[in-house]
């Protein structure tokens, strides 16, 4: 029995050390694998154009500054549409009514406030695939002054409609430049490049040409700008033969 417990204790023995030296055979030579990040990038015009402005009137009579107000609308609608821009791309948003009061003061302290009149304003929105056309009458729209309306307008929104078509393009660049990159460490290495092992993909980045403009981790998107550049970034890792 002393004898049987011997042998068995020298197998074990045995066996934990074959299964070490194993372990140390396979961290002395891990799988080998080569990770490369590719980008791509492409500059676009954009295609399609999104402008908004508004104006009000105000009177002491709520009637008398809607029907001002509706005759402000007509005035902007005709003008638009002599300029070129088609009705059905042209959208008045619902009037926004606002009771305008003067607070009043005595000796410092709050003593209550005058009702004013009555502020109605309505907006506009513009969104048309003639980029051109927008642009110059969003410069040209203070010529409304000489009609009488005090029309205040804001920049106009850049935006491209075959953005999916654009973001594939870029995702090919970018991994085919990976591709490229990894081929070549491999090949400075005396190794060869074997299988794709994964493929992950960086933020979509829309940013204006030539404007400096930061990348943003969750990915920038700029509308202020008509030309833009679309840059993206994948990350492979190779299998090595």
């Amino acid at each position: 029995m002393k004898y049987l417990s011997a042998i068995i204790f020298s197998i074990a023995i045995v066996i934990a050390a074959w299964f070490l030296g194993d372990a140390y055979v396979s961290r002395a030579n891990p799988d080998g694998s080569i990770s490369v990040t590719g980008a791509g990038s492409e500059n676009f015009t954009s295609d399609l154009i999104v402008w908004e402005g508004e104006f009000s009137q105000m009177s002491e009579n709520l009637e008398t500054a809607y029907n001002q107000l509706n005759r402000d609308k007509s005035t902007v609608r005709n003008y638009l549409i002599e300029k070129g821009i088609k009705e059905e791309n042209i959208v008045f948003n619902s009037v926004q009514t606002n009771e305008q009061r003067e607070q009043q003061y005595q000796n410092g302290n709050y003593i209550g406030s005058i009702f004013k009149g009555y502020q109605l304003t309505q907006s506009v929105k513009i969104e048309s695939n003639n980029v051109e056309l927008i642009e110059d009458v969003s410069r040209e729209i203070t010529e409304l002054l000489n009609k009488g309306v005090q029309f205040n307008s804001t920049p106009p929104r850049y935006y491209y409609t075959k953005i999916a078509d654009l973001k594939i393009e870029m995702i090919s660049k970018a991994t085919e430049d990976a591709r490229l990159r990894a081929e070549r460490i491999a090949s400075n290495s005396g190794e060869t490049l074997g299988d794709l092992k994964s493929a992950d993909m960086g933020v979509f980045q829309i940013t204006g040409q030539n404007s400096g403009e930061d990348y943003s981790w969750s990915g920038a998107y700029n509308t202020a700008d008509k030309k833009k550049t679309a840059s993206i970034t994948m990350r492979l890792e190779y299998e090595i033969d």
